[in-house]
């Protein structure tokens, strides 16, 4: 998704991005809703409700652990 760089990407969309990971690719993964995956990347005030944080951080700490909700939402 190199060739396409969206200004309005979150942090969660450009790291994504930066991984090579699609949003089908991590819905899938995470079993999270593509329309909320979506909201994810692209709507940089959206907080995932504590369940869907769970399940997108246990998929994102299996690419890289190091990673934290605060590294890609302000909480």
């Amino acid at each position: 998704m190199f060739w396409w760089k969206n200004p309005k990407r979150s942090k969660f969309g450009r790291w994504l991005d930066n991984e090579g990971i699609t949003q089908v690719d991590f819905s899938e993964k995470s079993k999270v809703s593509r329309r909320t995956l979506t909201r994810l990347c692209n709507e940089k005030e959206y907080i995932p409700s504590p369940q869907i944080l769970r399940k997108i951080m246990n998929v994102v700490k299996k690419v890289d652990s190091s990673k934290h909700p605060k590294d890609f939402f302000d909480m």
